[in-house]
Order: structure tokens, then C-alpha cells, then sequence
């Protein structure tokens, strides 16, 4: 039977409805990212100043936090007590550096330059390296705000230091942001008129940092990238996620990656927006619980876990570890390094192991046959732990900011 071009084009409507209709797929935004490790020396032992001033630098960042928390609020953070009786989606591929910076590239401006950065669950904002930074900023890629036709001088200047001596000071401005092909308009940045020594290629290779925690505790008190993105409906789901390992690794904006990780996510409810602040419900060691409601930060940009020293007494006490204040510090712990025990972290219900590979930092010196822990106790303004890598490294994480609440799931 033959049929008239009219006679196809008005039954059209008809075939269409009658097709079998395919699921919508989404389109994820994968942004690369990896690490190298600068926390040992080349004989494979811990690079103990190294070890230290990042600890610092990690406490003093949550520290920042509170008072931003504080300040932007009106409110106080709440103390917290341990019982011991941080329209698409996509990845963007990581680059692991020093053992405690997870970096990738973003663009900035019109026309757009690319810049690499620091993706940071611990804190809120997103700094650049300006055209009158001086010494320590030779070697990062610039960015010059009259070179950009979308940018705007917002008139607020900005100082952000950090505990071991790290800063960075400049003015606020604003301009489009793009991650992976999603684009943030009018988005707050910080462009700096001074980079601190620590903040040289040398110690710190990306060019910025890119905060990833909530509005509230930034130090701009101005939205984030990726909460920007998702009112500005560029996401399909207000979710992004990390996996953060030896290779593979990636930041995945609107969604999550299901070809990282097998089965389901465990979620636990954030009990606070400002850090990705949540329960952890215990700290295991060889099959007991050492530990439990446990105040937690989940924090990308800590290599380490760090605890109030009372609690990771206990935990090391439980387990046999040694005191190491007299060879690695205060707060280090050691363990013969062929024989760490099981360690495991509940969230959810669900409990998580954390491989020796990452718990086991290194030998305390070289040619030790005692290595040191990545668990550490010091001191913080408040009683969390913050929960960095050594813990992040062995799970799949979904930050979900619609429903403020964190998910874990096991790698594939």
C-alpha cells in the first residue's frame, strides 16, 4: 500500500504517541580531579612539618567557619559534646596534590580563562590570584577582572587566614563562573591582592580554592558556586559528589556517578548547614564499638581525621596504640606498620571500613617498623571530628544540598 506525503505527516502525532517512550537520561558533569602525596619523604616516611601544618591549617579553617557561621547568622554555633561511654550534572576529573589538596579546573570571565582549584567541602568561598599579587603569586594563572566584559567590582575587601600562617587578602568582585559547561552568573569571588608563602606553587600548586560548604559560613556571606548553580537551574539535581582515590577520581555536579559505586547510598541528615556537619553514629575497632554520636565535619580539604584529644585517646587506648608525642607530636598515635587494626566509621546505620592503606600514613622515621596514624587528636573550638580523606578515600560521598544530607555508598 503506498501513502501520500500528506497522509504520513497527519497520522505523524499518532505514530509519536503510539512509540514506546524511552526514560529520560541524565547528563552528568564530571570534573577530573586527582592528588599526589607530599605528606611522606621519599624513604616513605611521614614529613612530620608537613603533617603539622596542615593539621593547623585544618583547624583553623573550621575555627574560621564558626566565626563566619557566627557573624553572618547572628547565632552562636551550638557546642557540641561526644558520648564516648564537611540543568546537567557531570564530573570533573581531581588532581591530588601534597596529600590534602583535590583540584580541578574551572573558567572565569568573559571571555573565559581557565583556572585550577581547590575543591574544599570545609569551607564556602572561591578565590583567585589577582594582577597586583605579589611574589607568592608567580606561577599561578591570573585573573584579571578588567580583562573580563561580566565583571563587576563589588566594593568589599576580603582576609582569609588560616592557622599555620597561610592567607589570602584581596577585593570581592563578582563575574560567570563555569564548571564542566554549567555556568554561574554574577558569582562571588575573591581576587587577591596578597597570596601568603604557604600559598606559593611550591606548597600550593592549584591557583585557588573553591569552597563547597554552605552560605553561612563563607567569609563573603555570599551564596557558593555550586548553590548558585542549582538556583539558577543549572543542575539537574541539587547534588554533587566526590570520589576521591589512588586514580579516578572525580567531582560529579547534579547527581552522582553510578558507575563509581555499587548498591545504595547510606544518608545521614546534616544537623547544621554551615559545614557538611553530621552523626556519625560510632567509631569501631576490631569489631567494637569504641565510640558513638559522634559529632562529624566531612571535609575534602583534610587529608587526615582529627578528633578531641580525649576521644582518640580512648579510641587508641581500646586498640593498643602508642603515644608518638615525643616522635611525631602531640595528638599522633603509632602502630607496628605491618599490623594496623580494622577500623571502621557507621553513618547511617551502615558501617564503613577504612582500608590500612589509608589509615597507615607513614613510618614515623626512616626505617621505623612503627607507622603513623592517620586518626589525630587536637584540640578545635568545638567537639567534632573532622573527617578528612583517610576516611573519604574508602567510600563513595554524595553531598545533597536539597535535602541537607550527606550519603555514603561503597566503591565500585
Amino acid at each position: 500500500m503506498r501513502f501520500t506525503l500528506a497522509t504520513v505527516i497527519a497520522a505523524l502525532p499518532f505514530l509519536v504517541a503510539a512509540a514506546p517512550q524511552l526514560p529520560k537520561q541524565r547528563i552528568g558533569t564530571a570534573v577530573p580531579i586527582s592528588k599526589r602525596s607530599g605528606l611522606t619523604n621519599p624513604d616513605n616516611s611521614v614529613n612530620l612539618d608537613a603533617l603539622k601544618s596542615h593539621v593547623a591549617s585544618t583547624r583553623a579553617k573550621i575555627i574560621r567557619g564558626r566565626d563566619n557561621l557566627e557573624k553572618n547568622t547572628g547565632s552562636l554555633h551550638p557546642p557540641t559534646v561526644n558520648d564516648v561511654r564537611k540543568r546537567a550534572t557531570g564530573a570533573n576529573a581531581l588532581t591530588n596534590d601534597n596529600s590534602h589538596l583535590w583540584y580541578g579546573t574551572i573558567s572565569v570571565g568573559t571571555p573565559a580563562n581557565t583556572y585550577t582549584v581547590d575543591f574544599d567541602t570545609g569551607s564556602s568561598d572561591l578565590f583567585l590570584p589577582g594582577p597586583s599579587c605579589g611574589t607568592n603569586c608567580s606561577g599561578h594563572t591570573v585573573y584579571d577582572p578588567s580583562s573580563s566584559s561580566t565583571s563587576l567590582d563589588l566594593g568589599q575587601t576580603f582576609d582569609i587566614t588560616y592557622g599555620d600562617g597561610a592567607g589570602v587578602q584581596g577585593e570581592q568582585y563578582s563575574d560567570t563562573v563555569s564548571i564542566s559547561g554549567l555556568s554561574a552568573v554574577d558569582q562571588t569571588l575573591g581576587v587577591a591582592s596578597e597570596y601568603s608563602s604557604n600559598l606559593a606553587t611550591s606548597q600550593f600548586p592549584a591557583d585557588g580554592l573553591m569552597g563547597m560548604g554552605f552560605q553561612s559560613i563563607s567569609a563573603y556571606n555570599a551564596s557558593p558556586v555550586f548553590e548558585t548553580l542549582v538556583s539558577q537551574g543549572q543542575t539537574d539535581e541539587p547534588v554533587f559528589a566526590f570520589k576521591l582515590a589512588a586514580s579516578g577520581s572525580e567531582l560529579y555536579l547534579g547527581g552522582t556517578n553510578n558507575n563509581l559505586y555499587t548498591g545504595s547510598f547510606s544518608y545521614t541528615p546534616v544537623t547544621q548547614q554551615g559545614y557538611w556537619q553530621v552523626n556519625m553514629d560510632s567509631v569501631m575497632g576490631n569489631g567494637q564499638t569504641i565510640l558513638s554520636n559522634v559529632n562529624s565535619i566531612i571535609d575534602t580539604g583534610s587529608t587526615l581525621i582529627i578528633g578531641p584529644p580525649s576521644d582518640v585517646a580512648s579510641f587508641y587506648s581500646a586498640l593498643g596504640g602508642t603515644d608518638a608525642s615525643s616522635t611525631a607530636g602531640q595528638g599522633y598515635y603509632t602502630f607496628p606498620c605491618d599490623s594496623f587494626p580494622s577500623v571502621s566509621f557507621t553513618f547511617g546505620g551502615t558501617s564503613f571500613p577504612i582500608s590500612n592503606e589509608t589509615l597507615n600514613v607513614g613510618q614515623v622515621s626512616a626505617g621505623s617498623s612503627d607507622c603513623v596514624s592517620g586518626i589525630v587528636g587536637q584540640d578545635s573550638a568545638d567537639s567534632f571530628w573532622i573527617v578528612g580523606d583517610v576516611f573519604l578515600a574508602n567510600v563513595y560521598t554524595a553531598f545533597d544540598v536539597g535535602n541537607s544530607r550527606v550519603g555514603f555508598a561503597t566503591l565500585a
